[in-house]
């Protein structure tokens, strides 16, 4: 498996996926809505096959995670692709990396947690705001668990490295 740069032959294959899975392109995070068409990010490939995918916003010294995803199980591929979002945001100087997920994906929030990340936040009730932004957003999540609120992750880096 390698992690490249997003590129044309890849956006989309990504775009269909997000379109699937989130609604998108447009997709909100904590109340800000915004097109992840045009969001620059890295793939994972294993024998020219895309197997997952990572789309981040660098504001700042802050880089957002705004979408990942893994094709394939319990190969590496997520924490590939966040190690490759890492680096690049420690190349550009951010000082956090952050993301977002809802509380029905207990998979995901799991997985952050292992890979390192803290919990910064619950945003209790924030997907009332998210529908009222994008109202095709379904009330109940993965496993029939209602789509309610937003678990916001942070890696933040030592001023030293």
């Amino acid at each position: 498996m390698k992690i490249i740069p997003l590129t044309d032959e890849y956006r989309s294959q990504i775009d269909q996926f997000v379109a699937n899975e989130w609604g998108g392109p447009m997709v909100v995070t904590l109340g800000v809505l915004y097109d992840t068409g045009v969001l620059p990010g890295f793939v994972a490939v294993d024998d020219g096959k895309l197997a997952g995918a990572i789309l981040y916003r660098i504001e700042e010294d802050v880089c957002e995670i705004a979408i990942l995803f893994s094709l394939v199980s319990n190969r590496g591929v997520g924490s590939a692709l966040i190690d490759r979002a890492i680096a690049l945001s420690k190349e550009r100087g951010c000082r956090r990396v952050w993301l977002v997920t809802t509380n029905d994906n207990t998979h995901a929030i799991r997985f952050y947690q292992k890979y390192g990340f803290s919990l910064k936040a619950v945003h209790i009730g924030s997907m009332e705001a998210t529908r009222r932004l994008k109202g095709e957003l379904p009330t109940c999540g993965i496993d029939g668990i209602p789509l309610e609120h937003e678990f916001e992750f942070e890696i933040l880096f030592d001023e030293t490295i």
